[in-house]
């Protein structure tokens, strides 16, 4: 269940700020330019045999020397340019993948755009170990990373956690997607809406580039949705010191699935200032999404599995909605104190409103009831960071040395209602009248606070280097703390208070065998709220302390400049809270033990020919539960298996051409932790095409992408204890020139 959460701060907002970026988008900003040149002349010397005079010109050259690289620039792409090789990692920012004892894989904005992304749902589908599912009780995106939820709330934004856009990310401003897999405290923190267990992911902002940018994409799809994608970006100065980049994105229209339509818009300005020393960043961002009769997940509550209703049905009733709007901003700069050494510091705000009706469907047996949910949220989100990274040498040993402190406050306004149950169907639903509320919280024109959470974090760290850094040896601790007070709908009073800490340690090692060939290790650990005895339970009120995943993986890495691999083992053991049903006492006692192994490739292996793809295997099992219908299962909702296959390939008999194939594969999954309740494997299979060419003297490319191609229906996840249904066919087009 996606976290919900708020500050008592007065929120700012930046609304006028998407107005404001509208007119900046039309305009066709000129680029300030300095260029260098020479020329010069000779006269020859008479000749001996006829004294006549002999003249050169030299031709003009322009001079214009690479700027040296940044910490904060981008790392470069592979071959293609869909998958980078490498990515900001935490505090340990930008990293070679190859140098660091981590599983990272960061997608590009190119991927984005070649295959008509909309959301961070539709980049990370590329990803073998990484699946994604519907929200509890909404219409939010969870992405589920070595078999545990990232839910929507806990992706990162520049690094920052608690102010991404709550439900769900468009993809018109993200430059870059990186994926971290694996136990995650030391390198991020613990998440505020507690999860990320298994990994997560950070969603890094477009910047002004060194080239001018003036790019108008027209899309659409088959089942009537329009939009239209407008990117600007111009550097300023002697040296291009100033930059600008805006983004405007307008979608809307009906989806693939029935009766549901869904209308967003983002607005993006970043800012930038990047001196000898200094470099500055602004950045605000304004989304806006609408979803009516939007399709949530099912619930079961009989011994029988229900069969998928068709690809594109929809039992929504005509009277659910979810509306959101986000509004966030983002000061970061960074100064380089002495050589090596880069002092760096952020803050950030973020204020959400939403407003829906949800339905939420129970299936028992062969008939369907369902019921009504209507909340309004207010949530106000505060993070800041503070840190230093710097290099030296001592005698033949590297040290790269990191220390950060970071802060999260969030706090949330609501108010919700609900029904009782109605009859319904999964099949053949028919529309029933608004239904009134016989339970409610909270008031809705004037939500009070439910929620506030407090994180911070101090964190010191120092990479060794052997043998000309050869041998790369980082250790390091987190010191996490986590407070989260809950308030009683009605009257505001204090109603639950948690308030504990814990230090996380990390051990990596990385050896390069060769300079493109790198094995490494490391031992890592999450950390999530630990919970509150609820009541009921013979110790109500007791606070357990934060639960502890520990991780031990290994793995080999390759990079061959146009194309990498790697390959990854692991053991994640994620500590499970219950109530004891003899002693009605709510304790610590389980372990959800997840045994993996993944492979993943990416680049341009051969000419003209891209893949990315891998393979997952988990063996997920329960343990140490002290109940015998549950030991040795499996958790909810996690498969054995996950493969992925993209594959692109350039037609040399048209240049230009470019086809595209993609299949995802998925095995079994149970719904419930007795293992009674299996989900069927699935296949999905994804097709596309485009063809770049220049009109009028302009690069423009058209694309086409239809996923899901042989519309196919099935439960596509299981996590959370309830079933999402995966989206119908759905087929994009669009046309993109650079102007």
């Amino acid at each position: 269940m996606n976290r919900t959460l708020s500050s008592s701060a007065q929120a700012f907002r930046l609304a006028p700020l998407a107005a404001a970026a509208l007119a900046l988008a039309s305009l066709s900003v000129q680029a300030y330019a300095a260029e260098a040149a020479s020329a010069a002349s000779d006269t020859g010397a008479a000749s001996t045999t006829d004294n006549t005079k002999a003249s050169a010109l030299l031709p003009a050259v322009s001079v214009k020397a690479a700027r040296d690289t940044l910490p904060g620039d981008l790392a470069p792409a592979y071959a293609g340019a869909q998958v980078a090789s490498g990515a900001q990692i935490g505090v340990l920012g930008k990293q070679k993948m190859i140098d660091v004892p981590f599983s990272v894989t960061s997608y590009t904005s190119k991927l984005i755009q070649d295959q008509q992304a909309q959301t961070i749902a539709d980049v990370v589908a590329n990803d073998p170990a990484v699946r994604t599912a519907l929200g509890y009780g909404n219409f939010s995106q969870t992405y589920i990373i070595r078999g545990f939820q990232v839910y929507s709330d806990d992706v990162g934004l520049n690094g920052f956690y608690g102010l991404t856009p709550r439900q769900m990310v468009d993809t018109g401003v993200v430059e870059r997607v990186d994926i971290f897999k694996g136990a995650s405290a030391f390198v991020n923190g613990a998440s505020p809406g507690g999860s990320g267990v298994g990994g997560t992911i950070n969603v890094q902002t477009k910047v002004a580039d060194d080239k001018p940018v003036t790019r108008v994409t027209v899309e659409g799809s088959a089942s009537g949705e329009l939009g239209t994608h407008v990117d600007v970006g111009r550097r300023f100065g002697g040296n291009d010191q100033f930059g600008i980049r805006v983004n405007q994105t307008v979608v809307g229209g009906s989806t693939a699935v029935q009766n549901q339509d869904s209308h967003s818009q983002q607005t993006a300005i970043s800012l930038d200032y990047r001196g000898d020393k200094l470099r500055l960043y602004a950045d605000f961002l304004y989304q806006k999404n609408n979803i009516t009769g939007g399709r949530s997940g099912v619930f079961v509550t009989g011994d029988e599995m229900p069969a998928t209703p068709s690809a594109s049905y929809n039992a929504a009733q005509p009277w659910t909605y979810s509306k959101q709007e986000d509004t966030v901003g983002m000061l970061r700069g960074e100064y380089d104190i002495a050589p090596n050494w880069t002092a760096y510091a952020g803050v950030g705000s973020r204020h959400t409103t939403e407003l829906g009706q949800y339905e939420s469907i129970y299936y028992d047996n062969g008939s369907s009831e369902g019921y009504r949910m209507g909340d309004t949220l207010k949530e106000n989100a505060i993070s800041a960071n503070v840190g230093v990274r710097g290099k030296f040498d001592l005698g033949p040993v590297s040290n790269q040395i990191n220390a950060g402190w970071q802060i999260n406050r969030i706090a949330e306004y609501a108010a919700y209602d609900m029904t009782g149950y109605f009859p319904t169907s999964l099949y053949n639903a028919q529309a029933i009248a608004f239904p009134s509320a016989s339970y409610s919280g909270g008031n809705f024109s004037d939500p009070g606070l439910t929620t506030s959470i407090l994180m911070r974090s101090f964190v010191v760290s120092d990479t060794l280097g052997f043998f000309q850094n050869r041998l790369l040896f980082t250790i390091g601790a987190r010191h996490q703390d986590i407070l989260e007070n809950g308030y009683a709908y009605a009257t505001q009073v204090q109603s639950s208070n948690y308030n504990d800490s814990a230090t996380t340690p990390i051990f990596g090692v990385v050896y390069k065998l060769q300079p493109n060939l790198s094995i490494y290790a490391n031992r890592a650990e999450s950390l999530v709220e630990g919970g509150i005895a609820p009541s009921g339970t013979a110790n109500v009120g007791q606070v357990m302390s934060p639960f502890r995943a520990k991780q031990y993986e290994a793995g080999v890495k390759y990079d061959a400049n146009h194309y990498g691999a790697a390959l990854a083992v692991y053991q994640i053991r994620q500590q499970v809270a219950y109530t004891n049903s003899v002693t009605n006492i709510y304790e610590t006692d389980g372990i959800q033990q997840h045994r993996g192994v993944e492979f993943s490739m990416y680049g341009e292996p051969l000419k003209g020919l891209r893949l990315i793809g891998g393979v997952s295997y988990i063996n997920a099992k329960l343990v140490d539960t002290g109940d015998s219908a549950q030991e040795g299962n499996r958790p909810i909702g996690v498969p054995a298996w996950t493969f992925n296959a993209n594959l692109e390939y350039d037609v040399p008999q048209l240049n230009g051409l470019t086809l595209m194939g993609r299949a995802i594969w998925t095995s079994s999954q149970y719904l419930n932790t007795a293992n009674t309740q299996k989900v069927p494997s699935w296949t999905r299979l994804d097709i596309g095409a485009r063809y770049k060419t220049q009109i009028a003297k302009h690069d423009t490319s058209f694309n086409v992408m239809v996923t899901n191609l042989a519309n196919r229906a099935y439960w596509s996840s299981a996590l959370g204890g309830y079933l999402t249904q995966a989206e119908p066919r759905t087929a994009w087009f669009s046309v993109t020139t650079d102007f």
